[in-house]
Formats: C-alpha cells, structure tokens, sequence
C-alpha cells in the first residue's frame, strides 16, 4: 500500500499558522470522516468546494454544507472512488481574532485503475473560537485538471 501524501512530513511548512487544521480537513474529507470535518468547519459565509467532475459547487449556508458532504461522500462510497491530497504549497497569516491561509494542492480521484488529478488553489479565511481555530471560509479553484477519457460521463 501507498503512503498517503497527507502522511509524509512537510517540515517547510509545519510552522506556518493553521497547517495542522488544513491537514485535518483535507485527512477529513479523504476519509469521509464527517464528524471530524464538521467540527473543524464553521463557514460563516458558506464555501465554494469542487465537485468530483472538476466543476465547482457554491455552498450557502451550514444545512446545505452538510447535505453537500453528506451527498459527497455517499457518492464518493457508491463510486467506490477514493480521493487524496498532496500539497503543493502552503502560506498563512495569523492576528488574534482572524487568519487567512492560501492552499495549493493536489487533489486525486481514483476509481478502479484510473485517476484523475487536480490542481487546486484554495483560499481559507479562519476564526480565533474557544480551544482553537475553525474555518470561517473555503474558497477553492480547479487551476488545471488530468482527467482519462474514460472517467468522463458520456
């Protein structure tokens, strides 16, 4: 089995603000572990998430938060699809209330024998609550995709 690029040490940035969180919501959402990704997450002002084909979903309020990644990852089991995230690089800034973090990564979906691949750039808006950080806001972007024809719905 393949370690997981989520697993492998990133020393360049593990000292910038928020990193452990950002891990914990990618580990959260290739793990379909829902509850750790909900407690995590306060999206305040909702966020724009990308859909397995790439596109991307805008997400309004906290019920349909949940009802996305409820259906997401439903879909995702269905599929028998698993996804992963390598990042590619990582910036943050940190005040006593707010922070803001850019995330670069990419983002993988395997099916069967094929996987597609995504680049993403993905800004977080974080806010300072009792015990810790949550994400305010999510606003992620497909820059570039390799998708095998034969993953592409006819």
């Amino acid at each position: 089995m393949t370690t997981s690029p989520l697993e492998l040490p990133h020393p360049e940035f593990e000292d910038k603000p928020f990193f452990g969180e950002t891990v914990q919501l990618l580990r959260s959402v290739r793990d379909h572990d829902f509850d750790t990704l909900a407690g995590l997450c306060d999206d305040d002002f909702g966020i724009v998430d990308i859909a397995p084909d790439g596109t991307n979903v805008a997400i309004r309020s906290r019920a349909e938060w949940e009802q996305w990644f409820h259906n997401l990852f439903a879909q995702l089991d269905t599929m028998n699809a698993a996804t992963d995230s390598q990042i590619l690089a990582y910036d943050a800034v940190e005040t006593a209330e707010m922070g803001f973090s850019v995330l670069e990564f990419r983002q993988s979906l395997s099916v069967g024998e094929l996987t597609a691949s995504f680049d993403c750039m993905t800004t977080i808006v974080w806010k300072s609550v009792e015990g810790g950080w949550r994400e305010a806001r999510w606003h992620g972007s497909v820059l570039s995709s390799d998708v095998p024809p034969e993953m592409v719905a006819t």
